[in-house]
């Protein structure tokens, strides 16, 4: 038996942060959307989007059952709900009976992508295996949301998010802290919260707006951006958190890009986490932060 990996990857592959341990399945290829001025994860040339070929994902699966003992499998790349549900229960049954040891199936997940999808759909889904989608949701305020052509708005992230909660799948929704700027800060924050309190996801992280590659293709589409300094990138945190009333949210904000590491549930640890952000925008030298040789993507 042949010693290589079973898979074959179209490098970069990427994955939330939570995944690490998970086997990276790619189901498509890039990113059926690829128009958010701030993310360079997709735009390479052999990143073009295309749906990989069901038989060769089949094959897969079928390989790594043989070789390999998996307990969590990330459906890649960046949308793999993008595909028709037949196709999607199609891999996830191939999971099953080639992976029993499998216990959790997660993707990112474009809320364009469930427009045509319905709840008993994402039900099947979630019945067949589907337990987690990470949903980019980068900001509530649909002006920011058009200025960094995100393609989506306020509405469409809630009917999205609502209807994985609604087939039982878990939703882990990231919020981008200083995509507005300085001029759009406030009713970016203010609006991501709204969201948050409309939707009561069960996973809640921010990370920081960066620009590995240089802005230019960002500022396209917003000229007039002026980021936020450290001190601005906390202050919009304060208020994001001041104005959440989340119920029973698993609250992450320790992603790599972050300054100031913060974990706890929202809203049960709600002040304590305010007094964090509080206490490093009063008195940032001792607050631990992250240096910027420590950041990154």
């Amino acid at each position: 038996m042949s010693s290589a990996f079973p898979i074959s990857y179209i490098e970069p592959v990427f994955r939330p942060p939570s995944e690490a341990n998970s086997l990276i399945l790619p189901v498509t290829n890039g990113c059926s959307w690829s128009r958010c001025t701030f993310c360079e994860m997709y735009t390479q040339p052999q990143k073009k989007f295309r749906a990989r070929d069901e038989s060769d994902v089949l094959e897969d699966i079928r390989r790594c059952g043989e070789r390999l003992i998996v307990q969590r499998v990330f459906l890649a790349d960046g949308d793999a709900l993008v595909l028709p549900t037949r196709r999607l229960l199609n891999i996830l049954t191939a999971i099953r009976e080639n992976m029993p040891s499998v216990r959790r199936v997660s993707s990112y997940c474009l809320p364009r992508n469930l427009r045509n999808k319905s709840v008993a759909e994402l039900k099947e889904l979630a019945d067949a295996g589907l337990a987690m989608a990470y949903v980019g949701a980068e900001s509530g305020d649909d002006e920011v949301l058009e200025r960094v052509s995100k393609g989506e708005t306020f509405e469409s992230s809630l009917s999205a998010l609502d209807k994985l909660g609604e087939a039982g799948i878990t939703r882990s929704v990231m919020i981008l802290n200083g995509l507005g700027g300085k001029t759009l800060s406030v009713q970016h924050a203010d609006n991501s919260a709204r969201l948050m309190n409309a939707v009561q996801p069960e996973y809640l992280s921010t990370l920081v707006v960066s620009f590995p590659v240089g802005e230019a293709r960002f500022r396209e589409g917003f000229p007039d951006y002026q980021p936020l300094s450290q001190q601005g990138l906390f202050g919009e945190l304060e208020r994001i958190l001041a104005a959440l009333e989340l119920k029973n949210t698993v609250f992450r904000s320790d992603h790599a890009s972050n300054y100031l590491v913060l974990k706890g549930r929202l809203g049960l640890e709600k002040d304590r986490l305010l007094g964090q952000v509080r206490a490093a925008i009063k008195h940032p030298d001792e607050a631990r932060l992250r240096q910027e040789w420590q950041r990154g993507l």
